[in-house]
């Protein structure tokens, strides 16, 4: 047997690199698993902290005296200690009230054709004043005395791992929370008389 024959079936019977070779397969399957399995991990947690600094700033806006600007400022300081560069997602924060709790409800209407829908010509009560029927009868804004406020955030973060893009996910996440609480009655509810409208 030639010596160039006797080293390849030395080598094709040489096991000490099987292992190296099967970390290099594994390792990118595995690194992969587990970071995302973190970024799931890392999005509860920030989800945590948006749902309890909105609950804490909807009860510290409830209080007479408290401002818009600061509360959403609190909120996002929260946020920002623990998902770094995070920012309010266009559009929010938002705060819609109501005269009480059973006004968070499509504006009423007179369903003249029993459809269960909203059509041209059915009158409305424009209970949010716009000229127009919503699906939501919030007028904007915290409200007064004893009003019901929602407040809702939508804030935006980077992702911990670039590993997300391989998921199909962007590298942004996108996480929003709501609260809704009475103001205190620290003065009489101003009563509104919306108008009713036909068109």
């Amino acid at each position: 047997m030639s010596a160039a024959r006797r080293l390849l079936a030395r080598l094709a019977g040489d096991r000490r690199g099987a292992a190296a070779i099967e970390f290099a397969i594994l390792a990118p399957v595995m690194l992969t698993l587990m970071m995302g399995l973190m970024e799931l991990g890392y999005q509860a947690y920030v989800q945590a902290a948006v749902t309890g600094a909105v609950q804490k700033a909807g009860r510290d806006s409830a209080i007479q005296g408290a401002t818009a600007a600061t509360i959403d400022a609190k909120v996002l300081s929260q946020v920002q200690a623990i998902a770094k560069g995070a920012s309010f997602t266009a559009g929010f924060p938002t705060r819609l009230n109501y005269s009480n709790f059973s006004a968070i409800a499509p504006e009423p209407f007179v369903d003249s054709n029993s459809n269960g829908v909203r059509d041209a010509g059915e009158c409305y009560t424009d209970v949010n004043g716009n000229g127009r029927w919503d699906d939501d009868a919030g007028r904007t804004g915290q409200g007064g005395a004893n009003d019901v406020t929602v407040y809702t955030v939508s804030v935006d973060y980077s992702r911990l791992f670039p590993v997300a893009r391989w998921f199909g996910w962007s590298g942004t996440a996108t996480l929003s929370a709501s609260t809704t609480l009475m103001n205190q009655p620290y003065a009489s509810q101003t009563v509104n008389n919306p108008p009713t409208i036909c068109k």
